[in-house]
């Protein structure tokens, strides 16, 4: 027997509709994932634009910079936009005579930390990005890999020659290579109308005084207490300045200095599958078997100093990224996040931003860098600063 033509319409209709209501209940979950973390942010320290560190390996200087610039606004010098590019420029040679005095041994890459900036910036001063960009080759973004290959065969073939002695000439080389690259930095330059020495801008612009700062880090294999080498690649000249504290000092600082002013250079591990800045905008670390209901964010792991420390142990907390914390937030059940910016440019949710829970930062925070006075006074006394 044949079926009518509206009988067949109708069962096409309702096959139809049967495969399009999974579907819809898909795409209203996905929303309802989408939109499940909703933040408020609590406290914002005033800080400077976004900027991009582009195809480079550069986000300890971006980040430190960055810090800086909240310094300048904070001590009164104004909005500044500092050049990054200077301090990475006077940081290679360094690098390189480390790496050949060591005969190769050594971490020689784009990667270092908060202090690397702070002692360039002590000694060599600042410029503006106005004056000195790094961006010498006619291109809007920074690449700097076929730079550091170049310079890499330069300190490989210096480290690893047979000769008694190396020449006096491999530094001059190296030089060359970042002028050609990024360009010749100023010994002078004119900024608002008037004349200053790198230095000189640094001591009376940005007046940021380089002995103000530390850097605090937290692991059971160094004394707590007392200062310390962290012992990550990137701490490539061996600073011995780091200390460290327990844990939940650690996040009391952070806390101690948002609530009173300061912002805070952060180095630490974003290779977590929680970590999804720009995409979602957060940083978390669900707890195992954690369910995402659509409504709430999810239930996250209890962070102890044990097994933040087997994570550094077993290496999967590096010092892989450095950026900048601006603030403080929370999510709708009331948890407190830290607000971030990074330097990646303005990708993601909230171009460029986004907000890192508590028990992210406690597992994943390999150090950080806060003014002397963002530290609370009973800690700062034990410490002896």
């Amino acid at each position: 027997m044949k079926l009518r033509y509206t009988t067949v319409v109708a069962v096409m209709l309702l096959f139809a509709l049967a495969a399009w209501m999974p579907l819809a209940a898909q795409d209203e979950a996905a929303e309802k994932k989408s939109e499940q973390y909703e933040f408020t942010l609590l406290k914002e320290i005033p800080h400077t634009s976004m900027k991009d560190q582009g195809g480079t390996g550069t986000c300890w200087c971006f980040a430190t910079v960055s810090f800086l610039e909240a310094e300048a606004l904070r001590l009164g010098g104004g909005e500044l936009d500092l050049s990054e590019m200077y301090i990475v420029h006077k940081t290679y040679p360094l690098k390189a005579d480390n790496y050949v005095r060591l005969h190769g041994k050594a971490n020689f890459s784009q990667g270092a930390l908060s202090h690397d900036l702070m002692e360039q910036y002590s000694t060599c001063g600042i410029v503006p990005e106005s004056v000195y960009s790094g961006l010498n080759l006619g291109k809007k973004s920074h690449d700097h890999s076929e730079m550091v290959a170049v310079m890499t065969a330069i300190v490989d073939a210096v480290a690893g020659s047979r000769r008694a002695s190396p020449s006096i000439r491999w530094r001059e080389s190296i030089d060359a290579v970042l002028d050609a690259y990024m360009g010749a930095v100023p010994e002078t330059f004119e900024y608002e109308g008037k004349r200053y020495t790198p230095n000189e801008f640094a001591e009376t612009v940005v007046k940021a005084n380089p002995a103000d700062y530390v850097e605090l880090t937290s692991f059971t294999n160094y004394p707590f207490f007392e200062q310390v080498r962290l012992q990550v690649p990137d701490n490539w000249n061996y600073n011995d300045d780091f200390y460290n504290v327990p844990l939940d000092d650690l996040e009391a600082v952070s806390d101690y200095a948002l609530e009173n002013g300061y912002s805070i250079a952060w180095d630490g591990d974003v290779s977590e599958r929680g970590f999804s800045a720009s995409k979602d905008g957060y940083a978390i670390v669900p707890a195992e078997g954690a369910e995402n209901d659509g409504e709430h964010p999810v239930a996250e792991m209890e962070i102890t100093q044990e097994n933040r420390q087997a994570t550094f142990d077993d290496f999967s907390t590096t010092d892989d990224h450095l950026m900048h914390i601006v603030g403080i937030s929370s999510d709708q059940d009331g948890a407190k996040y830290y607000y971030f910016k990074n330097s990646w440019g303005e990708r993601g949710k909230y171009k460029g931003y986004f907000h890192m829970s508590k028990p992210y930062y406690r597992l994943k925070t390999v150090a950080i860098m806060v003014h002397k006075n963002a530290v609370p006074p009973a800690l700062r006394e034990k410490l002896g600063f």
